[in-house]
């Protein structure tokens, strides 16, 4: 789903309460790491760019940092 989001403008988010694992065949357990690499490949391949932490902060309805 966060490949089809970042495909068509949408956000994405990382938690390994949704991904157990890395890949199909249950090999490889997910890690927070492998996880955002992988979106980071795919948004850098699809040419999206990264939120910074003040713009995700504000586009999730959170009170910027002082």
């Amino acid at each position: 789903m966060n490949a089809v989001a970042i495909a068509t403008g949408g956000h994405v988010r990382v938690g390994l309460e949704d991904n157990l694992w890395l890949d199909r065949e249950r090999q490889h357990p997910a890690t927070k790491e492998a996880l955002v690499a992988r979106l980071a490949r795919l948004a850098l391949a699809s040419k999206r760019p990264f939120a910074t932490p003040p713009e995700a902060r504000r586009l999730i309805g959170l009170e910027a940092l002082a």
